[in-house]
């Protein structure tokens, strides 16, 4: 099931002085996990960037004999494991400069759903209630997944909502598979994998939820989606820190405004005034704002393909020329060729797929329908 990369790409990032960055440096320029495990620390301390410290794990019995345990507990439990390296985290999360090494998936994602990330206080309002409730009513028949991250409030309502309205979603835990914490939503996340969602960690099976995971966990949340909404924070909540992401990621972040008596509210109310987050006034106005795709009526079957795609933007127009002249060209080519950033590219590109003029291949390459 699992590859000899998959087994030196866990080995090496449980090497303790190797984070995501140092690894995505080390194997960009050796090629593979394997290749900076097998190579010498002479070679290894040439590599620009790096610093001499982090070899002396490298090559070392422990990090191996681990990433074998790992990948046995991923089989058995069928867990996938997402390499960043060979392409394979979700869309906008690889644009990330942090973005995880390796990510551990439970369930299902479908990637021509919008992701909408919603995060918000463990100490939820019923004002931040209602709006979650009627937001995911309105937005039920979109072609939306939501995202969050499993703990209390919040994030507990947005996933049962979700569900409620028949709508996909995703939970980031800030621990390994191994558990699900808190304890109380182990039949929320039952549910969100019998009903097309999935569970996401960068944690594996020894690690336990604490702080700083949280923390770190909230760079996902921010990451895999291009859109995000707070709902209710204090000044302090761990939600500022994913709205913090989010703006570093050049993501749209919307938050709700509430009274400012309201300790549950002043977060919100922060990010709006220090223009982090355009203010939520309407439900309507916020959907009008996501911009998010609707399923095609069923009567534009009766109809050729070509009849009713929808007319090219120029920037459009470029990236689908690009890649009918190129069969399965890959995203950094279509950036080399465009002379567009990726981040701009991938927008385009989920349009087109969603439109049918292009579909998405295996290692992210394009080719024309």
């Amino acid at each position: 099931m699992f590859s000899e990369e998959h087994l030196y790409s866990i080995a090496l990032r449980k090497c303790s002085q190797i984070g995501d960055i140092t690894f995505r440096r080390l194997v960009a320029t050796l090629g593979s996990a394997e290749s900076v495990w097998k190579e010498s620390p002479g070679i290894l301390a040439k590599i620009s960037g790096v610093r001499r410290d982090i070899f002396q794990d490298i090559g070392s019995a422990g990090p191996l004999v681990f990433a074998d345990q790992e990948l046995r507990f991923c089989e058995k439990n069928g867990i996938e494991i997402l390499l960043r390296h060979q392409h394979q985290l979700p869309y906008f999360l690889n644009e990330c400069d942090d973005a995880p090494a390796i990510l551990y998936r439970k369930g299902t994602y479908t990637p021509n759903l919008s992701p909408v990330s919603m995060v918000g206080t463990r100490k939820m309002t019923p004002y931040g209630k209602t709006f979650i409730e009627e937001f995911l009513q309105a937005v039920a028949e979109n072609m939306i997944i939501t995202v969050s991250g499993l703990a209390h409030g919040v994030d507990t309502q947005v996933h049962q909502s979700s569900l409620d309205n028949r709508i996909p979603t995703i939970a980031v835990l800030a621990h390994g598979f191994h558990r699900i914490y808190p304890a109380a939503n182990r039949r929320l996340a039952h549910n969100i994998l019998e009903n097309g969602g999935a569970l996401y960690t960068e944690f594996n099976s020894s690690d336990e939820p604490d702080r700083e995971h949280f923390l770190q966990r909230n760079r996902i949340i921010a990451g895999i989606s291009r859109k995000l909404i707070v709902v209710e924070t204090a000044f302090g909540g761990g939600s500022m820190s994913t709205a913090t992401y989010a703006n570093s990621y050049n993501r749209d972040v919307y938050a709700l405004p509430g009274k400012i008596t309201d300790k549950y509210s002043q977060g919100s109310n922060q990010l709006i005034f220090q223009n982090k987050a355009a203010a939520i006034s309407t439900i309507g106005g916020l959907v009008n704002m996501l911009d998010l795709q609707r399923p095609k009526p069923k009567m534009e079957e009766l109809f050729p393909r070509s009849e009713i795609r929808i007319h090219l933007t120029e920037e459009q127009d470029l990236i689908y020329q690009i890649i009918l002249k190129k069969p399965n060209i890959t995203i950094d080519e279509l950036a080399e060729k465009s002379g567009m950033p990726t981040f701009k590219i991938l927008p385009i590109i989920l349009d087109l797929e969603m439109s049918q003029y292009i579909r998405s291949l295996s290692g992210r390459q394009f080719s024309v329908l």
